[in-house]
């Protein structure tokens, strides 16, 4: 697994435990919609630390906690 799907996986995750839709999400984060669509179908290669900020305070959440997760923990390095 590579880190952008982690990231896509986690958001899924999270608004899915939380019932939340994703237009609700990007509103709860001050995100247009069409940045966190982006993200999560594969448009956005590289999002921004900023973006996970703002949706993790959306959720309620720190930083640690979005990636405090085993798919993140078992991932590859990228550079080899």
């Amino acid at each position: 697994m590579d880190t952008l799907l982690a990231v896509k996986n986690r958001i899924l995750q999270l608004c899915h435990e939380r019932n939340l839709t994703i237009n609700r999400l990007s509103e709860l984060s001050a995100l247009p919609p069409s940045s966190l669509k982006n993200i999560l179908y594969g448009k956005s290669r590289n999002p921004k630390i900023l973006t996970i900020k703002l949706l993790c305070d959306g959720l309620g959440i720190s930083l640690g906690e979005f990636f405090s997760t085993p798919e993140f923990e078992s991932l590859e390095q990228e550079i080899q």
